[in-house]
């Protein structure tokens, strides 16, 4: 049957209800949620004679913990006004309208008692075929469909979001005994296809799949740094960015997320799974009962692993558990793979370390194989999940079976062994087999090795993506030093970025032209798009402030003006094409989206002129492109200026969006023009469609513009005196104000007498020149110097 989901009830408001509110609401779904009605007023309730029949009053629960989500940082939902999708209401009142919802999911209490009340209450209003789901993150979903009718049950299973719902990926999807299978194919698709999520199928074992592995790990780390002798900080300088994980690494994740939930989760995995062989790691160490006992539960708290004491941030003491000033954490094998940019490749270094670090590592990922094969078929019968899990679930760059994979089958094992373990049955039998990897790449496609058949299958559901990793070697058509251009097929190339951080340099900017040159004359469109963390952090600012110190003025002119020219490459040349921004698209990498034909960005981009953070202005079109959007933006009997100011604003406070949505209120993505994909996995695959479609609808190259209307001193008068009164007013600097005023004569077109028509690169030059202009200032080189030293803007 076609199942559509226009309507969805999310019972229960708590943190985690409303943000998987929010996100349903991000992606256009009208959504109802529901929580219980107070049973006492407040005192001001009480002052303003309010009863407990008010309806504001019943719905004051939901209504706060919705208010506390949207207002919280990093923020539950996409845009603000994308909160009008969601209707409040209370389960006394309401809950007869969850008959009008396609699905409901349950989000209270995690108390089976309440959950099996909850569900009787719904089977009274819910109509027969409407998926109804809980979002549990541990208790057995056989529990919770007792006694339902059979309707109920069929269309009943665990979907856990993991929190926040619109940032971390994992989906589990968790049957019960009468799940039907058409339930979770569709919730399986939707979650990948609709929710932007990693879904995957798990059993119903205790704490499923990725917290069973997560917390695992988690807990292995407690009991073994006391042991082993480390750090807070040496941990989390360990478990961080080095090994793929997110900078909060272990401790400070511990910190945000939440001590009590964490030990909520243990203890429960410690009385659900007492067959479990680490069975006793789940068991609390002292210094983690004693940290509860005096409620040092991290941020909620104001104290956890680490405590902020005016502007320090002290760390805890294990063996005291006093607070003290943190020590700066270094092991000599780290050192060695500073030169390895991608950590997949770092794991053979780092388990050979001779120190203490190569130690820990050895221990680490040996307990970790072990435990992660052990758990086939207990929790999952397929590895990959296991891996999509860890991914999408806790941040990890890698899974446990592609690290294994990483550092030899054969060399896990020796690591296993060597605590005393011997891997899985299975492990052996897949060597025996002539498999010796877990995954391997067969035509473009993953493959996994499949314990049942013996054999390396494909993995489901790739078929909608395209894979960069994949398809580098065989279908690499060109590449340098900072890119590699792909044949996706269809007549359409892909540009990817390989350079640091995907910073913008000559490299990469002979790359692009020579993609375009090759696109006009063997192919039919190109994307530029790539699938590290983040699409760019901009222009290689290292080779600009090198070219100024040593004053190379013409070198840093001709750098500024290939740049330039580059980008109206981009928007002039005789193919279509397509920019595929995500995660952090800043300066060179936002202008590079503004000048091609068409966007796809993923939802989570990140996309913002930030130039003014180093001491300059955007040189690479930036400017020359907000004063021709602003100037087509002019309607007659409009004032003018207001629209220009705008934008001269977005590029003056170094405006960055908090996702794709935004930065359309920016006017760097263009309604009508530019696409926004929830699911990254699709956004290659979609951008080449785009391309493609445009290529075979019959594209002519643009012409270049001679109509863009700037408003000369009329506008340049106005942005001087706003920066005067700014700068007198002490809100910026000296230097800020110097900045602000370049960019104030780009964006008027200079000091022309009257409102004029110019060309786009009659704005370059005066652009190119500003920014030229500013690489000789003192203060402009100290900003760029910070920034590449501390990693940070400095306000001088």
């Amino acid at each position: 049957m076609k199942r559509l989901i226009k309507k969805v009830a999310v019972i229960g408001s708590g943190i985690m209800g409303s943000g998987i509110a929010c996100h349903f609401a991000n992606i256009g779904v009208e959504v109802l949620l529901l929580d219980i009605a107070p049973r006492e007023l407040t005192d001001a309730e009480q002052k303003k004679g309010l009863t407990l029949e008010n309806k504001a009053v019943r719905n004051r629960l939901v209504n706060d913990h919705l208010a506390f989500a949207l207002k919280s940082k990093p923020s539950p939902i996409y845009h603000p006004s994308f909160a009008q999708r969601i209707t409040t209401g209370n389960t006394t009142d309401d809950l007869a309208l969850i008959a009008n919802a396609d699905w409901i999911i349950e989000v209270v209490v995690e108390r089976l008692d309440i959950k099996q009340q909850v569900f009787e209450q719904i089977e009274k209003y819910r109509k027969p075929g409407t998926l109804i789901t809980s979002n549990t993150s541990g208790i057995p979903i056989h529990f919770m469909s007792e006694g339902r009718s059979e309707d109920f049950q069929k269309h009943f299973c665990g979907t856990h979001f993991f929190n926040p719902a619109r940032y971390l990926k994992l989906f589990e999807i968790i049957p019960g005994p009468q799940t039907s299978t058409e339930v979770l194919d569709f919730l399986n698709e939707y979650g990948e296809k609709f929710l932007g999520k990693t879904s995957v199928i798990a059993k119903d074992t205790p704490a499923f799949i990725g917290n069973r592995i997560g917390i695992f790990g988690i807990m292995s780390m407690f009991h073994n740094v006391k042991e082993m002798g480390f750090t807070v900080e040496e941990i989390d300088k360990l478990t961080g960015p080095v090994i793929g994980r997110p900078k909060s690494a272990t401790f400070r994740t511990v910190d945000v997320v939440g001590l009590d939930t964490l030990v909520h989760v243990a203890n429960g995995l410690h009385q659900g799974v007492p067959k479990d062989e680490a069975h006793d790691l789940f068991a609390l160490p002292n210094f983690i009962t004693m940290m509860m006992d005096k409620k040092w539960l991290g941020s909620k708290t104001g104290q956890g692993f680490y405590k902020k004491e005016g502007k320090d941030i002290l760390s805890l003491d294990l063996d005291t558990l006093e607070y003290r000033p943190q020590k700066k954490a270094s092991f000599a094998t780290l050192e060695l793979t500073k030169t390895i940019d991608k950590p997949i490749n770092r794991f053979k270094v780092l388990i050979n370390g001779t120190d203490k670090a190569g130690e820990f590592y050895r221990k680490d990922f040996g307990g970790m194989f072990a435990y992660v094969a052990n758990r086939i078929p207990e929790i999952t019968d397929d590895l990959y999940k296991i891996d999509d899990a860890m991914k999408a679930g806790f941040g990890w760059e890698n899974g446990p079976f592609e690290i294994w994979d990483a550092v030899g089958v054969e060399k896990g094992i020796e690591l296993i062994k060597a605590l005393g373990q011997e891997p899985a049955p299975w492990v052996n039998e897949m060597l025996a087999s002539g498999n010796k990897s877990f995954y391997s790449v067969k035509e473009g496609a993953s493959y996994y090795y499949d314990i049942a058949s013996k054999s390396q299958k494909k993995i489901p559901g790739q078929d909608a993506f395209i894979i960069l990793n994949n398809i580098r070697e065989s279908k690499k058509v060109w590449s340098n030093s900072g890119v590699v251009i792909e044949d996706l097929g269809d007549g359409i190339l892909n540009l990817e970025f390989q350079s640091k951080m995907n910073t913008i340099g000559g490299d990469v900017l002979q790359g692009i032209n020579k993609a375009i040159d090759l696109a006009e004359k063997e192919f039919g469109g190109l994307v530029i798009g790539n699938q590290a963390p983040n699409f760019s952090v901009g222009a290689n600012i290292g080779m600009i402030f090198m070219m100024a110190v040593e004053q190379e003025y013409d070198e840093l002119n001709m750098a500024i003006k290939m740049f330039q020219d580059t980008m109206m490459r981009v928007r002039y040349s005789g193919i279509p094409v397509v920019v595929a921004p995500h995660g952090m698209t800043l300066g060179g990498g936002c202008e590079m989206s503004m000048h091609a034909d068409k966007v796809v960005a993923a939802a989570e981009t990140y996309i913002g002129l930030v130039e003014f953070g180093v001491g300059v202005i955007p040189g690479g079109g930036g400017s020359k492109e907000m004063a021709l959007r602003a100037s087509d933006l002019f309607r007659k009997n409009d004032v003018e200026l207001n629209v220009l100011q705008e934008y001269f604003l977005t590029v003056a406070m170094a405006k960055v969006s908090t996702s794709a949505y935004e930065a359309f209120d920016l006017g760097v993505l263009q309604h009508g023009k530019d696409i926004v994909v929830v699911n990254k996995d699709r956004q290659l695959a979609e951008a080449k469609q785009q391309a493609l479609f445009m290529a075979n609808a019959g594209y002519t190259q643009p012409v270049k513009r001679k109509d863009v209307k700037v408003l000369g001193k009329q506008a340049l008068g106005m942005f001087l005196v706003g920066t005067d009164q700014m700068q007198a007013g002490s809100y910026i600097s000296e230097h800020d104000q110097k900045i602000a005023n370049k960019l104030a004569y780009v964006m008027a077109g200079g000091d022309l007498s009257e409102a004029t028509l110019v060309t786009e690169q009659y704005l370059l030059d005066l652009e190119r020149e500003a920014f030229l202009s500013l690489c000789t200032e003192r203060k402009t080189l100290e900003r760029i110097q910070h920034m590449l030293t501390k990693g940070k803007p400095l306000r001088n």
